[in-house]
This record gives structure tokens, C-alpha cells and sequence, in this order.
């Protein structure tokens, strides 16, 4: 039987699939963009029930991330790798390594387009592993002088986007005593919910993994069933976990007066801007919302500013929150349609200075 691939159109100016000779396993490296500059994006280590899966997912996040990085602002194009493990795998430390040496060799391959750096599922330790058989590769541990975990300033970005929004639904952008609903703790949720708290926000959070329970339980935030908190009242609902999950049943349950998170592509269809606009549910780009990591570790590996001066630029994603949603209401148009111009008139630019 023929597997039917998921994949989107390939818009890609070029797309390297390995099988690791050292691991044996599915690698995928997609530079989606580099008009802008050497491309950067991180490296995912996921399960996957297909190897068309890894690379529909590659194509999907490499793409996303020339948006990212042109809405940011960033001299830098979009690309993404993928590692993918098969249903049931569980990495030992030797099989792990050799996955991220044979990811340096494709990374390699691309001759400088594309950097790499830590994303779901890999670390900073694993982009170490990276470097040994490779240059282009960012956000290395402190410890050796890297960047280190870009979670911070993610979660930075997503908290200046956040107030920007409860600006634009309530008047104010103040959260104490504001209602936000965090779906995912992982490293940018958990930093997030642990600021929300300490303003005064009254917060639901949920995560797939029980082990959360104890973070809910020291923040005083009610924790509820995943997949039951979009339900929950909310001044703002916080996707932080794994994209698609505001699909159309989930958005016309959605009680909440926006969407704002760090999820990649969070919703399951492009359609789904203009359901929540419908609804009147306002929503923050997530390209733009969680630009925060990818901004420190361009600026830094580049040694454009301070740290100061770096995660100023950070915290300006709010600004730029700010101006979409002027844009978007000034146009007649959604949130994601006017981020989508604003990056869209970044390329066209770039595409022009290299004729």
C-alpha cells in the first residue's frame, strides 16, 4: 500500500534527507528561506508514527520560521531540522550522540545556509554534540561561552505579547487579577505561569504530564484535565504545548477573549484566524509571539549588543504585537493576514537587493 505523504507545498530552496549512519535514523534538514541571510532554526528530536510525518513537520516549521525570523526583524532566513524517532523508541545516551553527530553531517551539507540550535526534544548540550561536526550551530552552553537555553527569552517575548493583548481586551495591560489559562509547562510555559503568578494573575494551567501537578500546586493555579482547558473562562488562552490544537471544535469551544502563546502553529488550520475573528476572539501570531528565543540567539551569535541591548529587542515583540493589531484593524483584516504582510514585505525587499 502507498503511504499518502502530508505534506505541504514545497516552497523550499532545498531540502536534505538523510538516514544517520551512525544512529540509522530519519534526518531531515529544510532551509525554506535565505534571502534574508544564513537561515536559522532549531533542532526537533520527536516520535513520529512515519518518516513522511518528520518531513511534513520540517517543511511546516521551516517555513514558519522565515515568517518568524522576518517579522522579527531578523537578517536571517528560515529553515528547520528534524530527527525522528519511531514509535516506541527510547534513545540510550551512545545512540543519542551518534543522532546528533549524523545531524552536524546535514547540517554540514548545507554549506552555511542553515544554522541550527536547541528546539523541542534537544538541548544545548545536544547542539555541542553538533559542533563537533559543524560550525553553524548556535546556543551552546554558558558554560563553554555559548548562549545557552533560549527558554528565557521566549518566555519574555511571550509575557510583553501577553500584556499587549490584555492592552487590547481589557484597556489595561496589567494581569494581576486576570484570568489566563496556560495549556503546556514545558521550559517557556513554566517560566511564564511562574511570572503570571507572581503579578497576581489567576491562572488555570494544564500539562499532559502529571508531573506538573507540583508547579500548579506552589503557584496556587487550578489545574484541569488536558484537552477540557479551553473551556475555562479566560481573558487569555496560552497555547505552550504541541501545535494544531485550536482545530474548529476546539475554537468554537474556546471561552476565552484571545489566544496568545508560544505554541509553533498552533492552530490546525490557516482558516482558523478568521473563526476566531468571527467569534470575536482576538489572536496574536504566533510566529510573532514566540520570536523571543530566536532573536537572543541571532543577536548574540552575531554579537550585535549588549545583553541589555539584546533583550530589549526582545521585549519589543510587544511593540510589534502592538502595530500588527493596529494593522490588522485598520485593513479589516486578522492578526495573522496583517503579521503575515509584514513579513511577507520584509522578503520582497531582501529578494530585491539580491538582483
Amino acid at each position: 500500500m502507498t503511504h499518502a505523504l502530508p505534506l505541504p507545498d514545497v516552497t523550499h530552496e532545498r531540502v536534505e534527507v538523510i538516514t544517520g549512519r551512525r544512529s540509522g535514523l530519519f534526518i531531515t534538514v529544510a532551509l525554506h528561506s535565505s534571502v534574508l541571510g544564513s537561515a536559522l532554526g532549531g533542532a526537533r528530536l520527536w516520535t513520529y508514527p512515519h518518516w513522511s510525518d518528520a518531513l511534513g513537520d520540517a517543511l511546516r516549521l521551516s517555513a514558519a520560521m522565515t515568517l518568524k525570523n522576518a517579522a522579527a526583524g531578523l537578517d536571517a532566513g528560515g529553515g528547520k531540522s528534524v530527527i525522528a524517532l519511531p514509535p516506541g523508541t527510547v534513545l540510550d545516551a551512545e545512540r543519542r550522540r551518534a543522532a546528533f553527530l549524523d545531524l552536524g553531517d546535514a547540517v554540514e551539507l548545507m554549506g552555511g545556509l542553515y544554522r541550527t540550535a536547541e528546539d523541542v526534544g534537544s538541548t544545548t548540550g545536544d547542539m555541542l554534540v553538533v559542533s563537533e561536526r559543524t560550525e553553524h550551530v548556535v546556543g551552546l552552553p554558558d558554560t563553554v561561552g555559548g548562549s545557552g537555553e533560549p527558554a528565557g527569552p521566549t518566555s519574555l517575548g511571550v509575557y510583553e505579547s501577553l500584556r499587549a493583548t490584555l492592552e487590547r481586551v481589557t484597556g489595561s495591560p496589567d494581569v494581576a487579577g486576570r484570568r489566563i489559562t496556560i495549556s503546556g509547562l514545558g521550559q517557556v510555559g513554566s517560566r511564564l505561569a511562574v511570572r503570571l503568578s507572581t503579578e497576581g494573575a489567576a491562572l488555570t494551567v494544564t500539562d499532559v504530564n502529571p508531573d506538573k501537578l507540583h508547579l500548579a500546586a506552589e503557584l496556587g493555579a487550578t489545574w484541569v484535565a488536558p484537552g477540557t482547558e479551553h473551556t475555562v473562562p479566560a481573558e487569555v488562552f496560552v497555547p505552550a504545548g504541541i501545535g494544531g490544537v485550536l482545530d474548529d471544535e476546539t475554537i468554537d469551544a474556546l471561552d476565552a477573549r484571545a489566544v496568545c502563546g508560544p505554541a509553533n502553529n498552533p492552530l490546525a488550520a490557516h482558516s482558523g484566524a478568521q473563526r476566531l475573528a468571527d467569534r470575536g476572539i482576538l489572536y496574536a501570531p504566533d510566529f510573532v509571539v514566540n520570536a523571543g528565543g530566536v532573536i537572543y540567539l541571532d543577536l548574540v551569535a552575531k554579537h550585535l549588543g549588549s545583553r541589555d541591548e539584546v533583550f530589549a529587542r526582545v521585549a519589543g515583540i510587544g511593540d510589534t504585537i502592538r502595530t500588527i493589531f493596529d494593522r490588522a484593524e485598520h485593513d479589516g483584516t486578522t492578526p495573522l493576514a496583517a503579521a503575515e504582510a509584514l513579513a511577507a514585505a520584509r522578503l520582497q525587499a531582501g529578494a530585491h537587493a539580491l538582483v
